[in-house]
């Protein structure tokens, strides 16, 4: 059966290359929680009774509760403080040549994962006579971690803060074709303009019309 393995990777052009360094779990899991959020300004104008919460980002994070690690014997002849510095060395040690903690790639099954370490929590919960651990749970948190080109891949993003060239197909409108762009339809006076229409209404099929930044 494949066991969860993380592997420490550091970023080499935007790609998560594998320092060589990984951790294969004892025994997989029993469940995982995979959460996706999206974040938004709350702030709003003075006096106002409602307001527009605008997009600030997506988050994508993991979580793996009471991984095992034994020291008993039974599953390695490796002790419970060998197995715990081994998992470090790859989710959590500095590297002084980096300057910071590696990065991650989880593998298991179809799950493929790059990203950072949240949070890391050990739970011992059995012991020799002479205090050594033998057995110890551990939690693991990750957040999701993108290259510039596979964000923009992912997003293919029409930012408002880039200037744009648009072919018009059959059946756009101007206000419609704001929206798309600008999240709101209320610039078509301004683009028209730019473009020098005469009549906004009637757009022509195949025609490239310019959406500058918005300002």
């Amino acid at each position: 059966m494949q066991k969860l393995t993380i592997k420490s990777c550091f970023l080499d052009g935007g790609d998560f290359t594998p320092t060589g360094k990984s951790f294969e779990v004892m025994i997989n899991p029993a469940a995982y929680e995979h959460k996706q959020s999206v974040t938004r300004a709350k702030e709003r104008a003075p006096g106002k009774a409602g307001y527009l919460p605008k997009f600030n980002g997506m988050n994508e994070t993991i979580s793996f509760r009471e991984i095992v690690i034994d020291g008993t014997g039974v599953l390695t002849t490796k002790d419970v403080k060998s197995s715990i510095d081994e998992l470090r060395a790859v989710v959590y040690d500095y590297s002084g040549e980096k300057h910071e903690p590696p990065w991650v790639k989880l593998l298991w099954g179809n799950l493929i994962f790059n990203g950072c370490l949240d949070a890391m929590s050990v739970n011992y919960t059995l012991f020799k006579g002479t205090g050594e651990p033998l057995r110890a749970k551990v939690d693991l948190s990750f957040t999701r971690a993108m290259s510039p080109q596979e964000e923009a891949q992912v997003a293919r993003r029409s930012s408002p803060d880039l200037s744009h060239r648009v072919e018009v197909m059959a059946g756009d409108t101007l206000p419609l074709l704001c929206y798309r762009v600008y999240g709101d339809s209320s610039y078509y006076r301004e683009v028209a303009s730019i473009n020098k229409l005469n009549n906004f209404r009637e757009l022509i099929p195949g025609a490239r019309l310019v959406f500058p930044p918005l300002v």
